[in-house]
């Protein structure tokens, strides 16, 4: 969860001469800060609280541990990626953390098949 509300002006009119516009990634805009938007190029980051495992699942972090999520908030979510899935005009890049199983609140497995799943829908891939 962000805590940090970016300044809306500032991240979208700003040039590369300011480390608050969206050229330096240091803050990130959210669906609601994007919402009715285009963007020439989005990067989205994709966490495993919607993870693909022969379907999409759901889950999101309490506490310390992942638990399962009700059907209200999982439409919440599903509302939150399609909106950001859906900003870019000219490209997008899904980025999906490369883990070891070292973070034992980051399973592989639960990367790894979301990342084979949007592989095998012929996402290109970036080294």
């Amino acid at each position: 969860m962000l805590k940090k509300k970016i300044s809306a002006a500032d991240w979208f009119l700003n040039d590369e001469n300011d480390i608050r516009s969206s050229y330096y990634l240091e803050d990130v805009a959210t669906e609601f800060d994007i919402q009715g938007l285009e963007i020439d190029y989005t990067c989205l980051a994709w966490d495993i609280n919607m993870y693909y495992d022969n379907e999409w699942k759901f889950k999101h972090f309490i506490g310390s541990k992942w638990t399962e999520m009700n059907e209200s908030r999982q439409n919440y979510l599903l509302n939150s990626y399609r909106v950001l899935l859906t900003r870019a005009r000219q490209g997008m890049v899904i980025f999906i953390p490369e883990v070891d199983n070292s973070d034992w609140t980051r399973p592989k497995d639960l990367y790894d098949s979301t990342f084979e799943y949007f592989k095998s829908c012929g996402f290109d891939i970036l080294q």
